[in-house]
């Protein structure tokens, strides 16, 4: 059923989850982060399996461990990438649209013809990066 009148909607800013890190596997502080297709965290790269869920909180490295052995700290929000290059560059006109994982730090405005993951939501561009929600 259709509202009527108004609603208080819950909401969450910013969240903090913790989730299990993947085996012989380093996530850094700040991090682009994201559930491989097991539901193991990994740091952001070029992979169509990808889950982006935001940016690590604290450095983690589960080098040497096994799948879950760590938990490293996640946070959802808006967090400023780096911006692609030359064709991929987002600029403006993509705010709106879905950004993509090149890497743990970087965004482009393409799939890659169908090789990446998606990042979220372009929020903003600017000198420095790009804005994504995810």
């Amino acid at each position: 059923m259709a509202l009527a009148a108004d609603r208080n909607t819950p909401r969450r800013e910013g969240g903090l989850e913790g989730h299990p890190v993947k085996a012989a596997t380093q996530i850094f502080a700040g991090a682009l982060v994201c559930l491989d297709a097991a539901g193991w965290l990994v740091p952001g790269s070029v992979s169509t399996t990808l889950k982006a869920l935001g940016r690590a909180d604290k450095h983690v490295d589960n080098s040497a461990g096994a799948n879950g052995d760590l938990t490293a700290p996640v946070r959802r929000g808006v967090f400023h990438w780096k911006n692609s290059a030359a064709a991929d560059e987002i600029t403006r006109a993509e705010i709106g649209d879905t950004a993509y994982i090149v890497d743990d730090e970087t965004v482009a405005k393409t799939d890659g013809t169908a090789s990446r993951s998606a990042a979220g939501i372009i929020i903003d561009v600017d000198a420095q990066g790009v804005w994504i929600e995810s």
